[in-house]
């Protein structure tokens, strides 16, 4: 028991700094979306008067249409925390089928597979999104759902995949020569049983700062269609707010807090889930892991090779 304990301990992300504060602003962001609407005005009622300042019955103030801004801020973060974990998690299914089957089969799958990865790598990322979604969008039969956030959160995740898919093929390729792997087989496991009882538990870490980097990627994309025109529309999200900051001259009238705050909590957000991945990159990688002890260590040899010059002078 104990050593499973500490196996599991030795998944976990190392308390460091960056942890704690990447998980404080990931969690209260987190909070704010799930929590903040309930506690808010409706974020599409425009009767309020429009470009009021913030304070007294608007905390942020209000949009050129009379929208509440706190109210479509905790809306739209909810939105895009909901295109973002969408997303990612879009993203890491695919990188998973792609990266650890042709990874641990290797052969003709793996050449198919590491084919078209490297050809989903190779072309802009931004401009293929542009173009999915201006053609999915402007499609006929599809309704609301053409310009919905569940069709952009699909169109990042399709699209933003074999980055990470490379990552776990070349993990995928060296877990597959240890001998448990080959113990695993000899006894005559499945192909697919041993990627889900042995490879797939040890790259539990790397999984897990993939899937981070796929949600951000997922926010990151959404805010910048929206900001384009591109993105959903009959919902609310951070990038949209943007977007209508943008079109309504928010900066021409000086209306800072329309946008403003939607800016920063998308910079926070991706601050937030950086460091979190920082932290689980340590896990990773223990080079990283011993980066700061070693620095430390370095540091004190420095100094006491200093102070032993300083003193040999003296004397």
């Amino acid at each position: 028991m104990a050593d499973r304990l500490a196996g599991v301990r030795h998944l976990l992300p190392r308390m460091s700094a960056k942890f704690v504060v990447g998980l404080i602003l990931v969690g209260a962001i987190t909070l704010f979306g799930l929590i903040g609407p309930q506690f808010t005005v409706d974020p599409l009622d425009s009767s309020f008067k429009g470009l009021l300042p913030p304070g007294g019955e608007h905390p942020l103030g209000t949009t050129k249409l009379g929208y509440d801004v706190l109210a479509q801020l905790a809306t739209g973060t909810r939105g895009s925390l909901y295109v973002g974990l969408l997303g990612g998690l879009v993203a890491l299914v695919l990188a998973i089928g792609f990266g650890i089957m042709a990874g641990y089969f290797g052969d003709w799958l793996d050449e198919i597979l590491t084919v078209f990865t490297n050809i989903m790598l190779v072309i802009p990322g931004l401009p293929l999104v542009m173009i999915l979604a201006a053609y999915v969008q402007s499609a006929e039969g599809l309704g609301d759902f053409a310009r919905s956030s569940t069709l952009v959160a699909l169109i990042l995740g399709i699209t933003g995949w074999s980055g990470s898919a490379i990552v776990l093929r070349a993990q995928a390729r060296s877990l597959r020569t240890r001998e448990y792997v080959a113990a695993a087989r000899v006894a005559g496991e499945k192909g697919l049983r041993i990627i889900a009882v042995e490879i797939l538990p040890n790259l539990v870490p790397l999984i897990a700062a993939q899937l981070i980097w796929g949600v951000m990627a997922a926010v990151l994309g959404e805010a910048g269609l929206s900001y384009l025109g591109l993105g959903p529309t009959g919902s609310v999200t951070l990038g949209t707010m943007l977007n209508d900051a943008q079109t309504g001259q928010a900066v021409g009238a000086g209306a800072w807090w329309w946008f403003v705050p939607p800016g920063l909590l998308i910079a926070l957000l991706g601050t937030g889930l950086s460091l979190v991945n920082f932290a689980i990159d340590e896990i990773v990688n223990p080079k990283l892991r011993a980066a700061p002890e070693a620095a430390r260590q370095q540091r004190k040899a420095t100094k006491a090779g200093k102070g032993v010059a300083s003193g040999g002078s003296f004397a």
